[in-house]
C-alpha cells in the first residue's frame, strides 16, 4: 500500500468519525429531545427555543468536531511521516567512512521502503566506487615508488662526479629537488589511502607529549634560520597523552613547516602546550600573511593550496594539512585553524592519557 493511499484511508476515516459523531448527536438535539417535548406537551415552547438549540448545536458539536479534525489530522500526519524522520536521521550519520552500513527498510513496499532500497543501493555504487579509487591510489603509488627511488639514486650518482660542469650540475641538483618533492607526494598518498581504508595501524602508548614539542621546537629553530625567524616556547606544561609518537611527531613537524614556509622574513613562530580541563591544548602561531575566511573551510582538503599564485613560490604538496587532521582524529582530537591579519593561529587538543593508561 502506497502512502499516499494510507494517508487518503486514515483522513477518510478520521472524517467519517467527525460527521458520525456530528450526525448522532443533532439527531439527539433535534429529533429525540423535540419528540420528548411533544410529548410532553410544550409545543408552545419548541418554537421559541429551536433556534437557540440550533445556534447551540453548531457551536458545540461543530466545534467539537473541528478539534477532532484537527488532532486526527495532526496525529495522520506525525504517524505517516515517522518513517520519513527516521529515514533522514539515518542519513545524517552515513558518510564516507561507512558506506557499507544499509538503512533499516520497513518492509511494507510503500514509496519510502522503495526509496530506502534505492538510497542503499546508491551508497553500495559509492563505495565500491571509493574503494575502487582507494586501490587505484594505492597502486599507483607502489608502482610509482620503484622507478622514483632509481631516478633519486642515478641522480645522486652523477651529482657525486667532481668532473660535472657547473651547469649541468646545477640542472640535475633541480631535477632532484622535484625527484624527491614527488616521492614526498606519493608518501603522502599512499599514508591518506591507507588511512581511509584503515590499514595504518598506530601504536598508542602512555607518552609525554611535553618532550615530542620541546623536540619539535628545537626542530623548528633550526628550519627558521634561513628565513630569520624567531621562535619562542612558553608555556610547555608537562603533559602525558595516550597516542603513537611518531604520528605525533608528524603531526607536529607538519605543522611546524606550515608555519615556517608561509611566513614572513623576520617574522615569529610561537608554541604553547599547556592544560585545558580533560585535554592537552598545543597552539602554534605564525606571523604570516592571513588565510582569507573563504578559505579556511577547505585548508584540510588534499591537494588545496588556497591562492595558487600566492603560494607558487612556497615548496609544498598540499597534503601537509590533511595528513595532520588524520593524526589528530585518530588520537581522538581537533584541530582548527584560526587566521587574522597577519597571524595563523593553529589549536589542538588532544585527550590526556588516563590514569589507569598510564599505571
Amino acid at each position: 500500500m502506497t502512502v499516499r493511499t494510507r494517508l487518503t484511508l486514515w483522513y477518510a476515516v478520521i472524517f467519517s468519525v467527525s460527521l458520525l459523531v456530528i450526525g448522532l448527536a443533532m439527531y439527539s438535539e433535534l429529533v429525540v429531545e423535540t419528540r420528548a417535548k411533544i410529548a410532553h406537551h410544550h409545543e408552545a415552547t419548541i418554537d421559541d427555543d429551536a433556534g437557540v438549540d440550533i445556534t447551540q448545536i453548531i457551536f458545540i458539536y461543530g466545534g467539537s468536531a473541528i478539534v477532532v479534525g484537527l488532532l486526527g489530522g495532526w496525529w495522520l500526519t506525525r504517524r505517516a511521516f515517522a518513517p520519513v524522520a527516521a529515514l533522514t536521521a539515518a542519513a545524517e550519520k552515513i558518510h564516507e567512512g561507512n558506506l557499507a552500513q544499509h538503512l533499516p527498510r520497513s518492509g511494507n513496499g510503500d514509496e519510502l521502503d522503495r526509496l530506502t532500497e534505492v538510497f542503499n543501493a546508491m551508497t553500495a555504487r559509492l563505495d565500491g566506487s571509493f574503494q575502487r579509487i582507494r586501490e587505484f591510489t594505492l597502486h599507483a603509488s607502489h608502482e610509482l615508488k620503484t622507478p622514483l627511488t632509481v631516478l633519486h639514486g642515478e641522480l645522486e650518482t652523477a651529482l657525486g662526479d667532481d668532473n660535472l660542469p657547473a651547469p649541468q650540475h646545477e640542472r640535475l641538483a633541480s631535477q632532484l629537488d622535484e625527484i624527491q618533492r614527488l616521492t614526498k607526494i606519493v608518501d603522502g598518498l599512499t599514508l591518506l589511502t591507507k588511512a581511509d581504508a584503515g590499514q595504518v595501524e598506530l601504536t598508542f602508548a602512555p607518552l609525554a607529549l611535553d618532550e615530542i614539542v620541546t623536540d619539535v621546537f628545537a626542530d623548528a629553530q633550526i628550519l627558521a634560520r634561513a628565513a630569520q625567524l624567531s621562535v619562542s616556547l612558553d608555556p610547555c606544561e608537562k603533559i602525558t597523552v595516550h597516542g603513537d609518537r611518531h604520528r605525533l611527531r608528524q603531526l607536529l613537524l607538519n605543522l611546524t613547516d606550515n608555519a615556517v614556509k608561509y611566513n614572513q622574513p623576520g617574522g615569529t613562530v610561537a608554541f604553547s602546550l599547556r592544560r585545558d580541563g580533560a585535554a592537552a591544548e598545543l597552539i602554534i602561531v605564525n606571523s604570516g600573511k592571513s588565510v582569507p575566511p573563504e578559505i579556511l573551510p577547505r585548508v584540510f582538503d588534499r591537494f588545496y593550496r588556497g591562492d595558487a599564485a600566492h603560494n607558487s613560490a612556497v615548496d609544498g604538496c598540499g597534503l601537509g594539512l590533511s595528513i595532520a587532521e588524520w593524526i589528530t582524529r585518530a588520537h581522538h582530537g581537533d584541530i582548527r585553524i584560526a587566521s587574522a591579519e597577519n597571524q595563523t593561529t593553529v589549536t589542538i587538543r588532544l585527550p590526556l592519557a588516563s590514569r589507569q593508561t598510564i599505571l
